[in-house]
């Protein structure tokens, strides 16, 4: 077993503790949001960069054919797909490789489909690269999601959408998708000729018997689907900025190359390719050790809002270590900012970043950190909402 060490971020220039002013317009708040964690990484990780860090020379890397063997294998091993080498392309971050593909795969004006609440760089996507968001709602029931899918085909149907991206497994509704579920999107896209983006970077965030199921695997789709991946969100590695394209189809990875060398974004730096392949290789058993820890923290917040917030809804935890919560019973979205970041003094994910006013009343919590920072949040909660 080995050890997982909390490590305080304050004043180490970390976003989460060190930049909330261009989020929050204030620094000080409890720290629960940013999708990363509080834990040192793999020690093998570690020795990995210091080996490279010692040799002292940082010129020119060649991406050796071990680092894509420890992805392959990884994949292979912990969600039984074969991925081939040959399908495996770079991008600097997962958000990077969304916004690129939109670009590829759509032409300004033309319509994407997203399934709200989600991930809000999904949103800023579409906007940001001037095409039509479409925003299929999922269904709750106390706090279980599912898929509207007659809404979500009547509205590729409506408005001619050309690309829909998929958060598998869902943030922040906490879904870990069923190899039903999946076939069923995706048997509605491909009767419409709607590309498919997979972003499936919190694939190994999987808890309580879920299983991931990689997109990919489901056959019949493989023409017009692209996963994306990373260790980023699995080791906590996001600085490193290393990402995994997966692209079956040749002549998708041909539009694709096209496009990366026309920008010369073809390859990342030496530190990520070296932290990513030592994580996939070595810290297998750092990261069972961590998600009891993230299960632990969200029994805690699900048992303490159920004494203390029994209106509180708290999503079910299948994957990812975002915690979804619905205040609704003690907060309102004119107020929300004022009871959790001025009183209660917390940063957390607002839910209307996730898809508009109607996600007003929830909050997204951070669970990647020490049972003690998550004490502080949920008595900060109960202290000022009851």
């Amino acid at each position: 077993m080995e050890e997982i060490k909390y490590v305080d971020r304050r004043n180490t220039n970390c976003n989460k503790w060190d930049g909330q002013s261009n989020m929050f317009g204030e620094e000080g708040l409890h720290a629960m949001w940013v999708a990363d964690m509080d834990f040192q990484v793999p020690q093998c990780v570690i020795n990995a960069l210091r080996k490279y860090v010692d040799q002292g020379v940082y010129g020119y890397y060649k991406i050796p054919d071990s680092y894509y063997q420890a992805f392959i294998d990884w994949e292979e091993k912990r969600h039984h797909f074969r991925v081939d080498k040959e399908w495996i392309r770079f991008s600097p971050g997962v958000v990077a490789g969304f916004h690129w593909l939109v670009q590829i795969l759509t032409q300004p004006g033309e319509a994407v489909i997203v399934h709200t609440p989600v991930y809000y760089p999904f949103l800023n996507a579409v906007k940001n690269n001037n095409r039509t968001l479409i925003c299929s709602d999922l269904i709750t029931n106390q706090g279980k999601y599912t898929i509207n899918y007659e809404d979500f085909e009547n509205k590729i149907v409506d408005n001619k959408v050309k690309l829909f991206i998929l958060c598998s497994p869902h943030n922040p509704a906490g879904r870990v998708w069923k190899k039903e579920e999946l076939a069923r999107l995706f048997k509605i896209c491909k009767k419409y000729g709607v590309y498919i983006i997979s972003d499936e970077i919190h694939q190994d965030l999987i808890f309580d018997g879920s299983r991931h199921i990689p997109s990919l695997s489901v056959e019949g789709y493989q023409d017009h689907m692209i996963m994306l991946a990373a260790p980023s969100k699995t080791f906590n590695l996001a600085a490193g900025q290393n990402s995994l394209v997966i692209i079956p189809d040749e002549k998708l990875r041909n539009l694709w190359d096209q496009y990366t060398t026309a920008n010369r974004v073809i390859s990342g730096n030496a530190f990520g390719y070296i932290a990513a392949q030592a994580a996939y290789e070595g810290g297998e058993t750092w990261l069972e050790d961590v998600l009891k820890k993230i299960w632990d923290n969200y029994q805690y917040v699900k048992n303490e809002l159920a004494r203390k917030l029994p209106d509180a809804v708290v999503t079910p935890l299948e994957g990812t270590y975002l915690c979804w919560i619905d205040l609704g019973a003690y907060v309102s979205r004119e107020n929300m900012k004022e009871l959790i970041q001025g009183k209660c003094r917390i940063a957390v994910d607002y839910g209307d970043w996730f898809g508009g006013e109607r996600f007003g009343t929830y909050i997204r919590m951070n669970l990647a950190t020490s049972m003690e920072n998550v004490e502080k949040g949920v008595d900060a909660l109960v202290l000022n909402l009851i």
